[in-house]
């Protein structure tokens, strides 16, 4: 019998591990949480805008449709000081419901402008015990708000959702399945009480865990303002953190239209993950050493690893497909390969742009790893 070389047990060590995080994530997904269903308190929804004119008018549609008591909820939209038709299509909608409002963020409660500081300036001028963020490219389902709440206990603090990417080609497929299996990952982890991540567009907290960290004021400046605030509410409370996955819950946004636009979004996730606590970098290397391995066999490839690189995606293709059926969206997978083979570039590729470039564009305005730059 042949003996293995180091590159092949090596390989199926890394793999092995892989694999094992995908059973540990999966089981944390399909946990069942506790629910309460008579939880009806008042709602603010927190939507921040910037040069939206193409997309604000679907998101504020879909907001106006919610399934919820309008003498408890209010809808504030932020306009973030948009130079396009933003600001006056959001003033049509609060023309017409009582409960959407719009406002301009008014003061620098944190010390650099953006997306943040137009949150907190909403949560700030807002009266809701829970507050829903989302953002202004996203539709949002009218049970949104219901079943969202169901998993708001007296010891809940924090509930994140999932949101989709709208899908019509290769490119934005590939997209919605790296979506969909991140957000996973990240409910998964969450439902076994050590929370990784979370995506503001389908977000909900309450006031008071909130207030208890200081608002956004008092958190360390972030690109990615969820994930700051997820981690500051997990580390500085008591309350817990639970991850809903339910159909009914989830959100729809749209997909990157260019490579540009998609690095630029990739770059920011990975900047603002540069905060991850010590088991999200051990997820991370597990899943880049893995990569590495598979595209190292153009050099040391053999039958045992192209073996191996088989499984991986399979073990992939199992572990999308088991989350797609929890929300019967099972024809996604028409994107796989293409998904794969992104999935494989980005994963090695962006460690190194982090490292290398910590400036990130966004929204007309560059940032770098904790501070604001200039708007360009």
């Amino acid at each position: 019998m042949e003996t293995l070389s180091v590159f092949e047990i090596s390989f199926g060590f890394v793999l092995t591990f892989y694999v094992l995080q995908q059973v540990i994530f999966l089981y944390g997904f399909y946990k069942k949480l506790p629910i309460n269903k008579n939880y009806e308190p008042f709602v603010s929804v927190i939507v921040a805008a910037r040069n939206e004119e193409k997309n604000i008018r679907s998101c504020i549609e879909s907001l106006s449709k919610l399934d919820y008591p309008e003498d408890k909820l209010e809808v504030i939209i932020v306009d973030d000081f948009s130079t396009d038709r933003t600001g006056e299509i959001i003033s049509e909608f609060t023309s017409q419901f009582n409960f959407i409002k719009k406002i301009v963020p008014q003061k620098n409660i944190i010390s650099y402008p953006g997306k943040t500081n137009a949150i907190a300036n909403g949560i700030e001028l807002s009266k809701g015990e829970i507050i829903f963020t989302t953002d202004a490219d996203c539709v949002v389902k009218p049970e949104w708000i219901k079943t969202t709440l169901k998993y708001f206990n007296e010891n809940v603090g924090i509930v994140p959702g999932f949101t989709f990417q709208k899908s019509y080609s290769q490119f934005t497929g590939m997209q919605n399945l790296d979506w969909i299996y991140l957000l996973t990952v990240a409910a998964g982890s969450i439902n076994l009480g050590v929370p990784l991540s979370c995506i503001g567009n389908n977000m909900a907290f309450r006031r008071d865990a909130y207030e208890k960290v200081g608002g956004y004021k008092n958190i360390k400046f972030s690109i990615t303002e969820d994930f700051a605030l997820l981690h500051k509410i997990n580390r500085n409370t008591n309350y817990k953190v639970v991850y809903q996955s339910e159909p009914e819950g989830t959100n729809f946004s749209e997909p990157c239209l260019d490579w540009k636009s998609l690095y630029r979004q990739k770059h920011r996730w990975g900047t603002g993950g540069m905060d991850a606590p010590l088991i999200g970098f051990i997820v991370m290397l597990w899943g880049w050493a893995t990569h590495l391995f598979i595209l190292l066999q153009v050099i040391f490839g053999t039958m045992f690893t192209l073996t191996l690189t088989v499984i991986k995606f399979l073990s992939d293709f199992i572990f999308l497909s088991l989350s797609l059926k929890k929300f019967k969206m099972m024809k996604e997978l028409k994107y796989f390969f293409a998904f794969e083979i992104y999935f494989i570039l980005y994963v090695l590729i962006l460690p190194a742009i982090v490292f290398f470039d910590r400036k990130v564009i966004w929204k007309d305005r560059q940032y770098s790893s904790d501070k604001y730059v200039n708007s360009l």
